[in-house]
């Protein structure tokens, strides 16, 4: 019996101990002061924005083409011989002017083959004078002056006109009409063997030099023009239809240190398969001061083209080709705008609100919702803090 109160006194002091050192600990722990809690600050992000305001635009296209000359051709062969020397070296990078004897093919033997046929040509017609005289008096004036001016190592005068039917006939019986057609086409035979240039140029290529032989349709030279070239601009078909032919052109040299003025004087009516560009061609007047080369690059700075109720924004802060974000009760939104033309770092662009705030820079992992703060409007309140402080002092 005695044992079994034992037993209990023990099990009683252990959980008077226990409840007193629970208890102990619960009074402790209300005695400490309660760390003090900062409440969740909402972090907003900071952005460039611009209040939607419509405005006429004049927006300019610039590029780069390469410059060709407006006449390119391969100075070919008329008649068949030597090739003798001229003024003008038959050397590739030689200038000529236009009309100057470029080269002259071995012509001696047409001169005298020539002059032997205008030789018959006048006996054929001293023999008919005296009949002329008689049965077409009224002519005899005309074909004895004709007669006269005919010179051997010259042209043939144009030949006598008449009206009579009769006349043609005794003409024709006599073979002279066809002896005089025959006598030009001589003639223009011969001019065949000088070459004249056609314009102001230069020799690209030479494949024939003086004391060569060549045949009739051979290939001497390619000649360039080089008093008046185009450059060929590609564009993209966007960006060509805010240009048109007529248009002044200002160009101007890779360190922009040079300039010059053009005109569009063409546009292709096709785009490239390989760039889907479209060609313009701007014609320039080549000159000693300012002197241009085939195949230099330059810029060409094409007019502007006033488009109204418009706004520029970066290219950058445009994605998914129309979308932009607009800020809304400090809150992002995704907007679709109508893009007006593309620039080089910009676009022009419609389709939003006037009065609504758009966002002018690109955002990176942002969704729809995200809280933001206009970086502008951050710097205008931070001195109005301070005004406010000064009051206060």
């Amino acid at each position: 019996m005695k044992q079994i109160d034992r037993r209990i006194v023990i099990v009683a002091a252990f959980i008077f101990i226990v409840g007193m050192a629970f208890g102990l600990m619960k009074f402790l722990i209300a005695q400490k002061e309660k760390p003090f809690k900062q409440q969740a600050v909402v972090a907003k992000r900071l952005v460039k924005a611009e209040e939607v305001k419509y405005n006429t635009i004049i927006s300019p296209v610039f590029a780069t083409g390469r410059l060709t000359s407006v006449s390119e051709i391969d100075v070919i062969a008329e008649a068949s011989g030597k090739i003798l020397k001229s003024n003008i070296p038959l050397k590739k990078g030689a200038e000529f002017s236009k009309g100057d004897i470029l080269f002259t093919i071995y012509p001696d033997e047409a001169i005298l083959a020539l002059k032997s046929k205008k030789s018959q040509f006048l006996n054929s017609l001293a023999n008919l004078l005296p009949d002329i005289k008689i049965d077409y008096p009224e002519y005899d004036t005309q074909f004895r002056e004709f007669f006269t001016a005919i010179d051997v190592s010259r042209k043939l005068p144009e030949f006598p006109k008449f009206t009579s039917e009769k006349l043609e006939i005794f003409l024709a019986s006599r073979n002279v009409l066809s002896d005089y057609y025959g006598i030009l086409k001589d003639e223009l035979q011969l001019s065949r063997h000088t070459i004249v240039a056609p314009f102001n140029g230069t020799y690209s290529d030479v494949y024939l030099e003086a004391g060569a032989y060549t045949n009739t349709g051979g290939r001497v030279a390619h000649a360039i023009q080089t008093d008046i070239l185009e450059l060929e601009v590609p564009l993209e078909k966007l960006d060509a239809e805010w240009v048109r032919s007529g248009d002044k052109v200002n160009i101007y040299s890779e360190s922009r240190s040079t300039k010059w003025q053009g005109r569009v004087v063409r546009k292709s009516k096709f785009v490239d398969p390989d760039t889907q560009s479209q060609q313009l061609y701007i014609r320039l007047s080549n000159s000693k001061e300012k002197p241009l080369l085939v195949g230099e690059y330059l810029k060409a700075d094409f007019p502007g083209r006033s488009i109204k109720k418009v706004m520029a924004a970066p290219r950058n802060a445009v994605f998914n080709t129309d979308e932009v974000f607009v800020i809304k009760e400090g809150q992002l939104q995704k907007k679709v705008i109508n893009v007006i033309k593309v620039n080089e770092s910009t676009l022009i662009f419609n389709g939003l609100k006037e009065g609504e705030m758009v966002v002018m820079q690109p955002l990176i992992n942002v969704l729809e919702g995200t809280l933001v703060e206009i970086h502008d409007q951050q710097k205008k309140e931070k001195p109005a803090k301070k005004n406010a402080k000064s009051r206060k002092d």
